[in-house]
């Protein structure tokens, strides 16, 4: 049997029109999944404070797919249609289960395996392994259980108090703490679960490593280490948050230490975290050489 020619790739450039006009049918059948699911995240999910970033991520993962639409378009290769159905079957399932009992792990998570059965339908293993990352990233967008989130907040908002007591104690201020009740003076602050740093851990968590794939460095150990430095930034960046409401409290007094510096300590603490990763790159790149140029995305 022939190859047939990739007419979607003209002249080496994408040709969306093309590429619209052969995929049209299972296009209209994802976005039939797609829509549905968008909307209702953006009537409910999307608008608490906790998941507002729910948008940019999914603008995010659009835009990586549609960095490497090139490359994917382009692919000669055999696809693999048994193993493709396979996994859209199952992924269906999981959709339908979790859109029918409002179970929103299954309902957004069926969507990666969803995705990764439509390209190996179309275009085999190869697209997956072009368009890993965006693949990856899609693991954004999906909610963590709340059992998990409590678990969690529950453990950081001890430590984070804890470190907070010690440091402030040990630089002389009269500080004392009850599990997370923190008395500086006469205050008592109750570090609430947004002060965790949990949810920005996970939006940092997201940032970082679309800055490492960005950047791409050719050196692995720098891309391992930023990754794995993510998550003690952010904790760190947390503890500088909790400490300046404290002292904010302690010197100016309640009303200051819950007003508008309250809420701009959130923000801040994203910068800080952002720049202190920016910074420990710059310091990995002083020690860590560039092997041979850029990697292929």
């Amino acid at each position: 049997m022939m190859k047939q020619t990739n007419i979607a790739i003209k002249n080496g450039q994408f040709n969306l029109a093309v590429f619209l006009k052969q995929n049209i049918l299972i296009l209209i059948g994802f976005l039939a999944l797609a829509v549905p699911t968008i909307i209702g995240l953006a009537k409910s999910l999307w608008q608490s404070d906790d998941q507002a970033h729910g948008p940019i991520i999914l603008a995010i993962v659009v835009w990586l797919f549609w960095q490497v639409k090139d490359q994917i378009a382009a692919i000669d290769a055999k696809s693999n249609p048994i193993m493709g159905f396979a996994i859209v079957i199952i992924a269906l399932l999981f959709y339908i289960l979790g859109r029918s009992q409002a179970i929103l792990i299954f309902e957004i998570g069926a969507f990666i395996p969803l995705v990764c059965g439509l390209l190996l339908i179309s275009k085999g293993w190869r697209a997956i392994s072009i368009a890993w990352f965006a693949i990856i990233f899609m693991l954004f967008l999906i909610p963590l259980p709340g059992s998990i989130v409590d678990a969690l907040t529950g453990v950081l908002k001890g430590q984070v108090s804890h470190i907070a007591e010690v440091l402030l104690y040990a630089a002389g201020y009269p500080v004392a703490r009850s599990g997370v009740l923190i008395t500086v003076g006469q205050y008592q602050l109750l570090v609430a679960d947004a002060c965790s740093g949990m949810h920005s851990m996970f939006s940092l968590l997201a940032v970082g490593s679309l800055y490492v794939y960005i950047t791409n460095h050719s050196s692995k150990i720098r891309n391992a280490l930023l990754i794995l430095a993510i998550i003690p930034i952010a904790f760190a960046a947390n503890i500088i948050r909790v400490m300046t409401l404290i002292l904010v409290t302690y010197h100016f007094g309640d009303a200051a230490g819950q007003g508008f510096i309250h809420d701009f300590a959130g923000m801040a603490l994203f910068a800080i975290a952002l720049i202190g990763m920016f910074t420990l790159d710059v310091f990995l790149g002083l020690f860590l050489k560039e092997q041979g140029g850029k990697i292929d995305s």
